[in-house]
This record gives C-alpha cells, sequence and structure tokens, in this order.
C-alpha cells in the first residue's frame, strides 16, 4: 500500500493501479528522492514554492508528495486511460488542493511543451522502462527552456539502461534502490 510520506497530508493512502502495466513509485525510492531533494548540497533547489512538472505521472505518486510538502504548483503529465481516473481520484481525495493542473497530453509530440506556459524548478520523470526515448524528451526539455535556470530534472529509470544524455545536461547524483535507479541532472551552464 501507498502512502504519503512527509508534510500536510502525510499517512494519506495513495490508490494504487490494478493493471501490471503500471509501475507506481515504491516509497522507499520516494522517501529517498525526496531526502536527497532536502538534504544534498548538490541541489540549489528548494521544494516549498517550487513549480513541479510530473511527466509520466501515474497514479500521481511523486507530484502528490510535492503537494504535500508545500510545493508552489505540480503539472501532472499522463495519458494512459487505465490510469488517469485513479491519478485524479488521488488528487480530490486531497481536499481543498487546488495548485495542480492535469494534461491528458503526448508528452512526444513536438508542440507539448510549447502549450505549457511556465517554467519549472522539478521536472520529474518516470517513463516505463521499455521506453527508449528519454534522449528525445531530454533534448526537447533543453530546446524549449522550461527547466529553470538552477532547476533539476530527476529521472526514474530500470538500473541497467543505458540512457543516452545531452551534453547540455550534466549529471549531479545517480542513486540505484532494487530494480530501479534515479537520476538528477541539471543543465550544464
Amino acid at each position: 500500500m501507498m502512502r504519503i510520506i512527509a508534510g500536510t497530508f502525510r499517512g494519506k493512502k495513495i490508490l494504487e493501479p490494478k493493471d501490471n502495466i503500471t509501475r507506481p513509485l515504491k516509497d522507499l525510492t520516494k522517501e529517498s528522492i525526496f531526502n536527497i531533494l532536502a538534504h544534498s548540497n548538490k541541489l540549489e533547489v528548494d521544494l516549498n514554492n517550487s513549480n513541479i512538472l510530473d511527466l509520466f505521472s501515474g497514479v500521481g505518486s511523486f507530484g502528490i508528495e510535492c503537494l504535500s510538502r508545500g510545493s508552489k504548483h505540480v503539472v501532472f503529465v499522463e495519458k494512459y486511460n487505465e490510469v488517469l481516473p485513479i491519478l485524479k481520484k488521488n488528487l480530490l481525495g486531497l481536499k481543498k488542493i487546488e495548485n495542480y493542473e492535469i494534461f491528458e497530453h503526448d508528452i512526444y509530440s513536438s508542440d507539448f511543451f510549447k502549450s505549457l506556459d511556465k517554467t519549472f524548478d522539478i521536472i520529474f520523470m518516470d517513463p516505463p522502462y521499455k521506453d527508449k526515448q528519454l534522449n528525445l524528451l531530454l533534448d526537447n526539455i533543453k530546446n524549449q527552456k522550461i527547466l529553470n535556470e538552477k532547476g533539476i530534472l530527476i529521472v526514474h529509470r530500470h538500473k541497467d539502461e543505458k540512457d543516452i544524455i545531452p551534453n547540455e545536461l550534466k549529471v549531479i547524483e545517480e542513486k540505484k534502490y532494487g530494480l530501479s535507479k534515479i537520476i538528477f541532472l541539471s543543465v550544464d551552464n
């Protein structure tokens, strides 16, 4: 059972999908990400008052944790019809929270990032493990300049995946947890 780890909604249950296609972020991995965000001296981002972009958001585990911990605004992006109702139900369960949006779009369409009318302090990406287009997404994010200057990208991948990271992005930190790895990236200025 997944729960919100900290903040205003600490302990609240997060509904999970019934299919095997969606791979929700495990609580231990999520907790590790937030510990790094809070305590790493390699990062210059403050979760409080941050604009968050949660790509491939699934049931919303990452973005909801951000809302619970005081983020300014979260944009959830998900197009999988089997999980969208669960994402919406999880968000509606956070009564009185309105500082979020849900986009039901294909992230790979060339004009998707142009449709976002803001920049972000943290972009979290949790694509399907089999997804082989991560470099295309990273290029689009970089080219559309939607990541703030001191912002970070957090990517959740299978531990054995060999992704190509564009030269303009640098790996700040990489951690492995079970079958997954978390990569923290920033724009290399």
